[in-house]
């Protein structure tokens, strides 16, 4: 639990992934939870069969980008580090945006408009999607000594490739 809670400091631009060494199992039930929730999600949104699929893609995507930037850096020592350090952020916002689903769900069951419980979630989707790549800025910058331009371009392009090929490739 003490490491989640230093992983999760990430999320709030505290901690610093080079001093955070994950065990293999905790690595592993990370990339767990993220294929889980995700696939929950993803099915609950389109067909849980595209959606699987979807957050199959995602995850493969995310370990090739990660291992590119490092074969790229020759950096490649802190392949774990780096990807746990994404993964955690990851299922951290994920879960957010999972209760902001709920939160929208309440507010029509309770009697809100449509378009104002509307705005409300697509705004928290707007601000968990730059706080994502905020994070993941973060983490290049920490990790890998980018500056800052740099390590905002990279996450842009991170998140761009984890979670826009595998959803046009959907479209398909």
């Amino acid at each position: 639990m003490n490491l989640l809670l230093k992983y999760l400091g990430l999320c709030f631009f505290v901690n610093n992934p080079v001093d955070l060494v994950p065990p293999n199992s905790f690595m592993w039930k990370n990339v767990m939870y993220y294929l889980i929730s995700g696939m929950i999600v993803e099915g609950l949104i389109s067909d849980p069969a595209d959606g699987t699929l979807e957050v199959v893609l995602r995850t493969i995507m995310a370990f090739s980008t990660v291992g590119a930037i490092l074969l790229h850096q020759k950096k490649w020592v802190y392949y774990n580090q780096l990807y746990t350090a994404i993964f955690v952020c990851e299922n951290f916002i994920m879960t957010l945006a999972t209760a902001t689903e709920g939160l929208y769900h309440w507010m029509i069951v309770t009697g809100w408009e449509v378009e104002t419980a509307e705005h409300i979630s697509i705004g928290i989707g707007f601000f968990l999607v730059f706080w994502y790549i905020a994070i993941i800025s973060y983490i290049f910058r920490q990790l890998l000594k980018f500056k800052i331009g740099n390590s905002l371009l990279m996450a842009f392009s991170y998140f761009v490739l984890t979670y826009g090929l595998p959803m046009m490739f959907m479209d398909i």
